[in-house]
């Protein structure tokens, strides 16, 4: 058993410390989340199914960008591994390069073109109109959001995440203010209702750049980023980062639309399924929050790890891993389950069928968090920090557009199942993933382990 499992207490306190840092800053976001939908849903139920589409395009940016971070991480955390300073000031800045140009692009499709993306998600007018009315204003984070996040993708690969706590916390209590006073009309302000959720929202979102940006550029001790770093490109670097982070950014756009699909099929089943589903993504993400600090720490220890010249001897850390999260699996599935109730009684302004469903679709995400759990961490902790992005990219591909979205398809549009049917058919994936997560890290030999950028070649594990 000695030899199954690592009895490295550094490496476990690294781990647990960076995980824990990960998702406070997590909670804190979706806790910003969560209180946007939570007043909407005492505003308006049609405001909240609004802005629920047009966070699918948010989710879509967020999968985008968070894609070329993740390209960061992955290649910087084996630079910090090697303690090379230069490697991750040059990488952070072709990251920056790509993460702003996919923001870019989307901003311009969703600011020319509001009602027509909306459109293509639910044929509910007075739906799309709440949304347009968000979307329009909204969309101006997009870029803030962008910086922020790689940004913050740098730190994360140096091991430095508190930042992000700090910057979190910020934000929650920015928005839940001006969330307060502009959508109802308190202080003195105007009743602006999804309207002034929008604003809200961009005020946080210039103020978690400001802050981040201070931090980076004036008291980060550790890389030393500076503003030039952002207007060099260098082309080795963009040509290593493009071959790891191309998969990643690929895995995020795939998964993204994926999940703008899965909406698109709840909102064909009424008002009500897509209200249900966005009071359940919403919960669902604060209660996931340490499965997915997991994998993001994950990453980063496996790939300072094989930076460090440590392959040949990880086996005993992956296995810790993998047994770490099914606990944090169980646990947060248990979590969700007995606590939907309470958090449900904060949306007072529910339907009856939206609150049943909502109940419903908390109780498949409780026992999928399980599995989501374990192969989360896996495939984009694990493999995808040893080097092998590509896997993630086919996994995703072959499960979302072979297996989910078909299935679910022809539940909701052939055979005209229940939504709590189609909702099971969209989430499935997350159970069924794990036997292949665990195939792949534990019997090919560790050949997830590759190099990746132009540092010292690795022997195999």
């Amino acid at each position: 058993m000695t030899k199954f499992f690592s009895r490295d207490r550094d490496f476990y306190k690294r781990y647990i410390l960076l995980t824990l840092t990960i998702a406070a800053q997590n909670v804190i976001t979706q806790t910003v989340n969560l209180a946007d939908s939570v007043m909407l849903g005492a505003y308006s139920e049609t405001a909240l199914s609004g802005v629920a589409l047009v966070n699918q395009i948010q989710f879509l940016l967020q999968m985008l960008v968070i894609g070329a971070g993740e390209g960061i991480v992955v290649l910087a955390a084996r630079s910090w591994g090697r303690g090379e300073i230069d490697p991750i000031r040059r990488i952070s800045g072709v990251g920056m390069m790509i993460g702003m140009g996919m923001t870019t692009l989307l901003w311009g499709a969703v600011f020319f073109f509001p009602y027509g993306v909306l459109r293509l998600l639910t044929p509910e007018t007075a739906v799309i109109e709440q949304g347009e009315i968000y979307l329009q204003i909204v969309c101006f984070t997009y870029f803030f959001f962008a910086v922020t996040q790689i940004l913050l993708a740098s730190m994360r690969s140096v091991e430095t995440a508190r930042i992000g706590l700090i910057v979190s916390v910020t934000a929650l209590v920015i928005n839940i203010f001006f969330n307060y006073v502009l959508i109802f009309g308190k202080l003195g302000f105007p009743a602006l209702g999804v309207r002034g959720a929008a604003i809200a929202t961009l005020i946080s979102r210039v103020m978690e750049t400001a802050i981040v940006a201070v931090y980076v550029f004036f008291i980060d001790r550790k890389v030393h980023l500076k503003v030039a770093d952002f207007f060099h490109i260098d082309r080795e670097v963009l040509r290593d980062f493009c071959r790891v982070s191309m998969p990643v950014i690929g895995s995020g756009a795939m998964w993204g639309v994926a999940q703008t699909a899965q909406t698109a099929i709840l909102g064909h089943l009424g008002q009500s399924s897509i209200a249900a589903n966005s009071v359940a993504a919403t919960v669902f993400s604060l209660f996931s929050v340490v499965c997915y600090g997991s994998a993001n720490a994950t990453a980063v220890l496996v790939g300072k790890m094989v930076g460090e010249g440590k392959a040949p001897v990880i086996k005993p850390y992956i296995h810790s891993l993998q047994a770490m999260f099914c606990v944090i699996g169980v646990s947060s599935g248990t979590l969700l389950f007995f606590g939907k109730d309470l958090v449900l009684t904060f949306y007072s302004s529910l339907t009856a069928e939206t609150y049943a469903l909502s109940k419903a679709f908390l109780v498949v995400l409780a026992i999928t968090l399980v599995g989501t759990s374990y192969q989360v961490a896996c495939t984009t902790g694990i493999i995808r920090g040893g080097g092998d992005t590509k896997f993630v990219l086919i996994l995703d591909t072959v499960f979302m557009w072979v297996i989910v979205i078909p299935l679910a398809s022809l539940a909701a549009f052939v055979l005209h199942l229940d939504p709590i049917i189609v909702f099971i058919c969209l989430k499935c994936d997350q159970i069924l993933k794990c036997a292949v997560a665990f195939i792949r890290v534990n019997c090919c030999k560790y050949r997830w382990i590759k190099k990746i950028d132009r540092g010292t070649e690795i022997a195999g594990a």
